[in-house]
């Protein structure tokens, strides 16, 4: 069995999990998240602990049941506290605002870029050149910040474009004569 998937979620006081057949629903001070329940996965609730068993010998029912264990317990952590991903900017004249549900950046384009929020995804600029990105899908956050570093990631020989705060970008040597 999965290391993971033996060990229990412990559910703070201020969640409440449903467990219906095929999904579960975790509902906290932030908001609710589902997730599909595989049929190899089955998922008991002992006094404020989840416990994920599979349900079969096989490989696959092993897998999930590690995998849902954690995909359940970043639910938890979604709905009490959330996620964040911060990106930094670094090159001249490269800024960013935000604006409502849209993220403007101006990253050295002839035009500016304007990359809307989905539903569940807050953006906030404290400076120019830092993007906060929260929300309580981990999945999701991650998601927006890629897209988000992906319109000009780090090039190798300056180091400009939008990267993870901490990050650290290998700079390459330029061409000798």
């Amino acid at each position: 069995m999965s290391r993971i998937g033996n060990a229990p979620v412990t559910l703070p006081e201020k969640v409440e999990v449903a467990i219906a057949p095929g999904e579960i629903s975790v509902k906290g001070p932030l908001g609710t998240l589902s997730q599909k329940l595989p049929l190899e996965v089955q998922v008991e609730k002992v006094e404020n602990r989840l416990q994920f068993k599979a349900t079969g010998n096989s490989s696959r029912a092993n897998a999930l049941s590690g995998t849902l264990r954690a995909l359940v317990a970043n639910m938890v952590t979604g709905v009490t506290k959330g996620f964040e991903r911060r990106l930094t900017l670094v090159g001249v004249g490269y800024r960013a605002q935000a604006q409502g549900d849209k993220l403007n950046l101006t990253l050295g384009f002839s035009h500016p870029v304007v990359h809307p929020m989905p539903k569940g995804v807050k953006v906030e600029t404290p400076t120019q050149t830092e993007i906060v990105i929260k929300g309580m899908d981990r999945q999701q956050v991650g998601q927006v910040a890629a897209e988000v570093r992906g319109y000009r990631s780090p090039e190798p020989y300056k180091g400009k474009g939008v990267r993870y705060t901490g990050e650290q970008v290998v700079i390459k040597e330029t061409k000798k004569k």
